[in-house]
């Protein structure tokens, strides 16, 4: 065991702590959620929210940009959106008789897509270059959007009209497809008496974190260990999706290697230097639901992705 990084990982879960306390104060309940989303930042990924609307999406990333430290943006998508309106425009100079880059809101930290399914393919395929080269193109210029720039985006699962569904290419960039449930009742009435008067907690957020801490952070999840057999039981439990008879795709080597880090960031969350089979386990679902596609049969049966990464995950054998 490693001192440094056992040390490490003990701060992050404490520092990790004090921001899901503050974060409580601003978005009440969705606790797995906020620690889904922290486990995104830490891995250096991008992650896709589904939920109807009104359950704090928007909520729960401007309140964690705000804990953060760390630029917020929005876009909101709808059929009509072109890349340029996202990434944004040269824009002549007259004085100067040259043109000077005019940034669009896609250069943030945390940056929030809304209804990312509603963007044509045009703007789709800027958005999955930026997820992926952290970079964005123009006039054959790349300009970069930072090691801390972060898309979560939001997805409703209800309506389809006007929709354009994302290719398997750009969801398989996505580390996590994290639902968004209603509250429970307890949990709705302290959301009226938190938000009936006028005033918001999110005024009153204060930095928990700061990017530096985040960059720390990373460092810290980064020298988790995972043992060998850790790293073949999540092999063994991708290889598994492609041989399970209701999926008809199964999920690529690159979700292994995303649950690997994904595991590696929730022990660190609970301070602890090395994955335990618990930890996989725990992202597993998330990680996969949205990187496999059942056979017709299957999804006629009823049978949801959830359930068929559960049939995976019972018939792999747990290491000791």
């Amino acid at each position: 065991m490693n001192d440094d990084v056992s040390s490490g990982a003990q701060w992050l879960a404490q520092r990790f702590a004090a921001l899901r306390a503050a974060l409580a104060a601003i978005v009440i309940g969705q606790d797995e959620a906020v620690r889904l989303t922290f486990a995104t930042l830490l891995c250096a990924g991008h992650s896709l929210y589904e939920g109807v609307p009104g359950v704090a999406k928007t909520l729960l990333v401007r309140a964690l940009a705000a804990c953060l430290g760390v630029r917020f943006g929005r876009i909101q998508c709808t059929p009509d959106l072109m890349p340029s309106d996202i990434i944004g425009t040269p824009i002549l100079q007259m004085e100067k008789a040259d043109f000077r880059f005019r940034p669009g809101p896609l250069f943030a930290d945390l940056l929030l897509v809304d209804e990312i399914n509603r963007a044509p393919a045009k703007t789709q395929a800027a958005m999955l270059e930026a997820m992926q080269e952290r970079a964005a193109t123009v006039d054959g210029i790349s300009h970069p959007l930072g090691d801390l720039f972060t898309v979560l985006a939001t997805q409703n699962p209800i309506e389809h009209e006007g929709t354009y569904p994302l290719p398997e290419a750009e969801l398989d960039r996505f580390l996590f497809k994290i639902r968004i449930e209603y509250p429970t009742a307890d949990e709705e009435v302290r959301i009226l008496e938190t938000y009936q008067a006028l005033e918001s907690p999110l005024d009153r957020a204060a930095v928990i974190l700061t990017p530096a801490d985040l960059s720390r952070a990373r460092a810290v999840t980064a020298s988790v260990l995972a043992r060998a057999e850790i790293v073949r039981y999540a092999v063994a439990l991708v290889r598994a999706t492609r041989e399970h008879p209701a999926i008809a795709v199964g999920s690529s080597p690159r979700a292994a290697l995303w649950m690997l880090r994904a595991a590696k960031a929730i022990a660190a969350l609970e301070g602890r230097d090395f994955v335990l089979p618990e930890d996989v386990q725990a992202i597993i679902r998330p990680a996969l639901r949205h990187r496999i596609v059942l056979e017709p049969g299957a999804e006629v049966e009823g049978m949801s992705p959830d359930d068929a990464v559960e049939e995976v995950v019972r018939g792999v054998a747990v290491p000791h």
